[in-house]
């Protein structure tokens, strides 16, 4: 051990913590190894995913009131349910769509809303809009809520069968499904495209009139021999005996021996009906997998859980299923969220490791091999409380808390080699290592601890932004400041005692010969060039000035972007028929696009949702509620290449042989859903004066030339059969309108009567007109209307049936009808410049709008407007907390307004990399140009600090400055070098790349300017004049 050295000037705040852990170095090691062991574990028991969690802030309410119009349905209960809904606190907009008998309302809560209040938040909703229930029409069914719809189902098996019924293989399929419930970490399994059992009584409304019959008596007589009611027990004195009769049908048979009575007659059902078992008519959503009719299983996995784990688990428990399935069933793996998760945890990983390598080597080659690897044994260290960090707070590894600890590499080296890089001086000048070891902190550790908490202070709007794509990002902060604050407390703790153990004195220094090492080629020239800028102030601060501006200049050039697409292979084909289109004619337009794709030599497999989107099997996904008229197509390319050939392709293909459908190809994206990129929005009171002026501002979207596949979201009208009842008439026969509106929907639609109980399931029996009459405009005119007096007069006596148009559905939002028109981009065109292009077009159209009318952006444009809105709006206390971290450290406004002048020009380097790179300025990128203000700031004060240790030692100004720049000119680029090489592993990422070319071209020229501009602003500033005795230039 060595001995300790004559006292040396106290440390800030008294306490040299260098020297505490050298004294104490038992009691270090062993928090060191515990902490490794710690790390070390965490690593391991960190969750996986590919993506950090974001809450989705949307609750959906639907209520049904049955026979509404379009028109009824949005006054009687969408208007009522979005007034009570704008009572929500933190609430933002509604929105909603309105179709005949049925309302959808999605209620979205401000970006910024604390996710901790959220379930709370909902809460609230469904009890004050189940307090509304009272008000609303007593037919209505609902409200419901559903405020999981931001659930991520990640794991889908479709299984498909053949030689076996739907029914069969959905038996087997909900065998599979109490199976996997048993599996740790699922939450919940949602079945796909599972069609319900119907047992269809059809009649003939002519035939039973002729009868005397009705179907109200057919009805009567179902529902008497089907009745389940309780028949009693006897207690026998030592037990009771249930009483149970039985009766209850159990088959079609069952059905059709049930005796209908006319008058004194007896007649069969079967005898004056067909009755018949089948499937849901029209169907109900359904699945597919590469063409073929399937059932799937969406899997969840419990808040928490280990989706590696569990994926491990369901496969054992799949390949256990498997081998007991009956032959002609097959199991299909659609989406596998877990190796995805594996592979992009492992390439990041890999990248991390990469950075660790290079980082290492910076330090070798640059402090030699015992001083570099003092700074290499600080990495692990820094890492594993990291991992302990993470864990504790819940944060797991995914792409950004992966990216973050990428680039907090290069910076939580910066203390260490700045630690070791002084003590290395020292003993280059004779200094015992102990002695060398606690004057590095008495020197350096309170600049060091201002600089980490500056740099700390450049991520705070990244931590605090309001916004789902701040929640998004909010782990860049977190793991960014934890290693920072640990990199501090490692580089006063941990370096100095292993630098005590591994550095060598020099063998002069007990013999007081020591000479100082002469300066290098690098440092020469730069003491010369430093001297030329000094001597010449003025010339390089304007210099400096003019790139800044002409940077400035350039910068409207560099493209923008809120989120980049993913490089995942999937591909999202939407195709949107006329509204009003039925689910048969969609699943039509689906197997033609199945033909398509069929041996396409790019494509792995697909899946096909027909009547609704695909389920969230990605979190980011912009999913799409149930619509009849809607397919989407969840295409897994080979890879992310084949993936463009195919949208390209299939672009053209759909564009020439469905001319009539809206599609829309979506690669998977990245941060919050958008959806279409170019929106614009048109509300009003009146929807069809909306959808005047939507169409007109789609002629103007179209004349940019620079938009394509231009769409609305509803406004196709769509035919309708409108049934006037001449109330007159009809009054005078005794009917009334609820009579024959009811007598419509049994012989159209048909009428529920009963439900046969089959196992599990329960299946409907529903009455109806058979085909013939329900589907022929001729029959339903001479529908036979039953009077009192049981005669019976055809539909056309009383009524006048025709077809007029009306909108199938309306959408509104804020309780005004609001279309939306919709585009994709093309010419390589990005959202941001084609708004802009169109602003004052649209600018002119919005002033001529009529007042309660108005236009707005929506789409990838005002998310990022949004988002970037929540940063911006914390950069006041961004700065506020630098400056006063900067004014403990300095004491004087003039250092402090020098220090912060730097920050400005690392834009230089920020323009000049993305315009090299081609890479847009995206919210990313934006977040790293705000976190280079504080790493800018880091070395600034570094420097300035040492001005002033160097005028305390005694020397005149001028020399201060230049024997600072001097001293602080290789721990400064070193740690430049370090964190901007750092980046290198993840420059080429879709998603990180960006913010990495920010970084390294804003730190690289922000470095160069501090060790050359800060030290002439300096001179300037104060009027420091050269020495008359001062040395020669580059002399050593």
């Amino acid at each position: 051990m060595m001995p300790m050295s004559g006292p040396e000037s106290s440390a800030p705040g008294g306490m040299n913590l260098s020297r505490w852990s050298i004294n104490h170095r038992a009691l270090v090691l062993f928090f060191m190894i515990l902490i490794g062991v710690a790390g070390f574990r965490s690593y391991f028991e960190l969750g996986r995913n590919e993506d950090p969690p974001f809450t989705v802030k949307t609750m959906v309410v639907q209520a049904m009131l049955p026979g509404a119009s379009v028109q009824e349905t949005a006054h009687l209960l969408t208007d009522p349910i979005e007034k009570k809904l704008q009572e929500t606190p933190y609430f933002d907009y509604v929105k909603s769509y309105t179709v005949a008998g049925k309302a959808t309302i999605l209620l979205n809560l401000q970006s910024g809303t604390p996710k901790a209040k959220v379930p709370d938040i909902w809460y609230q909703v469904r009890k004050k809009v189940g307090d509304l229930k009272v008000f609303l029409p007593p037919t209505t069914a609902g409200p419901f809520f559903n405020d999981e719809f931001g659930d991520t189902y990640g794991i889908i098996y479709a299984f498909t069968a053949q030689g076996f019924s739907h029914r069969d293989l959905r038996d087997y399929v909900e065998t599979v499904r109490d199976e996997l419930l048993h599996v740790a970490d699922v939450a919940k399994i949602e079945t796909l495209g599972a069609q319900d059992e119907k047992i269809y009584v059809d009649l003939s409304t002519h035939h039973l009139a002729r009868l005397g019959i009705n179907s109200t008596m057919i009805a009567s007589s179902l529902l008497a021999q089907n009745v389940l009611m309780p028949s009693g027990t006897f207690d026998t004195g030592t037990e009771q005996i249930r009483i149970q009769p039985t009766g209850q049908f159990s088959s079609v048979q069952d059905i059709e021996n049930v005796t209908v009575y006319a008058g004194n007659r007896k007649i069969r059902l079967g005898d004056i009906a067909t009755v018949t078992r089948s499937y849901s008519d029209p169907p109900q959503t359904m699945f597919r997998v590469n063409g073929q009719d399937a059932i799937g299983l969406a899997i969840s996995m419990s808040a928490g859980g280990n989706v590696l784990a569990m994926e491990k688990n369901i496969s054992a428990m799949m390949a256990t299923l498997h081998a007991r399935m009956p032959v002609g069933i097959e199991a299909h793996l659609v989406a596998n969220q877990p190796k995805v998760v594996k592979d992009a945890v492992g390439d990041f990983t890999e990248a991390l490791f990469e950075a660790i390598l290079i980082v290492l080597g910076i330090s070798f080659l640059s402090l030699g091999g015992r001083a570099g690897t003092v700074v290499a044994f600080c990495i692990p260290f820094v890492l594993a409380v990291v991992f302990t960090c993470m864990e504790i707070f819940g944060i797991d590894l995914q792409r950004v808390s992966l990216g973050a600890l990428i680039i907090a590499l290069g910076l939580l080296v910066d203390d260490a080699m700045i630690t070791v890089e002084s003590m290395v001086s020292k003993l280059e000048e004779g200094w015992t290592r102990a002695r060398a070891a606690t004057f590095a902190y008495t020197s350096t550790a309170f600049p060091m601890l201002t600089g980490t908490l500056v740099t700390i202070a450049g991520f705070v709007p990244v931590g605090f932004a309001h916004s789902i794509a701040g929640e998004y990002t909010f782990s860049l902060f977190a793991v960014v400041g934890i290693a920072l604050i640990v990199s501090w407390f490692v580089a006063v703790l941990v370096a100095p005692l292993i630098g005590v153990s591994i550095l060598s004195e020099h063998p002069e220094a007990s013999a007081g010969t020591a000479q100082p090492r002469p300066p290098g080629r690098i440092l020469t020239m730069f003491r010369r060039f430093l001297l030329l800028s000094m001597h010449h102030p003025k010339v390089t601060v304007f210099t400096s000035l003019g790139a800044l501006g002409v940077s400035l200049l350039l910068l409207p050039l560099v493209p923008k972007q809120f989120f980049p697409a993913s490089d995942r292979p999937e591909l999202l084909v939407n195709l949107s028929l006329r509204q009003g289109s039925s689910i048969t004619a969609t699943a039509d337009v689906s197997r033609k696009l199945d033909a398509l794709l069929r041996n396409d030599p790019d494509i792995d497999h697909w899946s096909s949702y027909v009547g609704r989107g695909a389920i969230r099997f990605y979190l980011s996904i912009d999913e799409q509620l149930p619509n009849d008229f809607f397919t989407q197509t969840v295409i897994v390319a080979k890879d992310a290449a084949a993936r463009e050939r195919l949208r390209h392709r299939l672009d053209n293909v759909l564009s020439r042989q469905f001319p009539d459908i809206v599609h829309g190809l979506f690669p998977l994206e990245l941060g919050p859903p958008v959806g279409w990129p170019m929106q614009y929005r048109i509300s009003g009171r009146d929807p069809d004066r909306v959808r005047d002026y939507a169409q007109q501002v789609a002629r103007i979207m179209d004349e940019s030339h620079n938009l394509r596949l231009i769409n609305f979201d509803w406004g196709d009208p769509a035919r309708k059969l409108r049934i006037d009842v001449r109330q007159e008439d009809a009054r005078r026969l005794g009917l009334s309108s609820s009579a024959i509106a009811l007598a419509i929907n049994s012989t159209v639609t048909g009428m529920t009567v009963t439900q046969l109980r089959d196992s599990i399931y329960l299946v409907d029996v529903v009455l109806r007109a058979n085909r013939d009459e329900r589907l022929s405009i001729e029959q339903l005119r001479n529908l036979d209307i039953r009077l009192p007096n049981d005669l019976t007069v055809p539909l056309s006596s009383v009524a006048t049936v025709a077809y007029v148009e009306d909108y199938p559905l309306i959408w509104r939002r804020d309780r005004l009808p609001t279309m939306t028109v919709q585009a994709q981009l093309q010419n390589n065109m990005q959202p941001d410049a084609a708004v802009s292009a169109l602003a004052p077009k649209m600018v002119a159209f919005s002033a001529s709008l009529p007042p309660g009318y108005h236009l707005a952006v929506g789409g990838t444009v005002e998310e990022s407007a949004k988002s970037q809105n929540s940063v911006v709006a914390v950069m006041p206390v961004m700065l506020l907390i630098m400056m006063a971290v900067l004014m403990v450290q300095l004491q004087s406004f003039k250092r402090l307004a020098l220090v912060l002048s730097v920050a400005p020009f690392g834009l230089i380097g920020v323009v000049a990399s993305l315009l090299l790179s081609g890479h847009p300025m995206g919210f990313i990128a934006m977040l790293g140009l705000v976190a280079l203000v504080g790493m800018i700031i880091r070395n600034s004060v570094i420097l300035v600090h040492q001005i002033e240790i160097e005028q305390q030692g005694g020397k005149p100004e001028w020399d201060a400055v230049v024997d600072a720049a001097m001293i602080r000119f290789r721990p400064i680029m070193l740690t430049a070098v370090a964190a901007i090489l750092g980046m290198l592993p993840i420059a080429s990422s879709v998603f990180w790349g960006p913010m990495a070319d920010v970084i390294m071209g804003g730190l690289a020229v922000a470095t160069v300017l501090t060790l050359i501009f800060l030290p002439s602003l300096y001179v300037m500033w104060f009027h420091v004049r050269e020495p008359a005795a001062s040395p020669v230039e580059g002399a050593a």
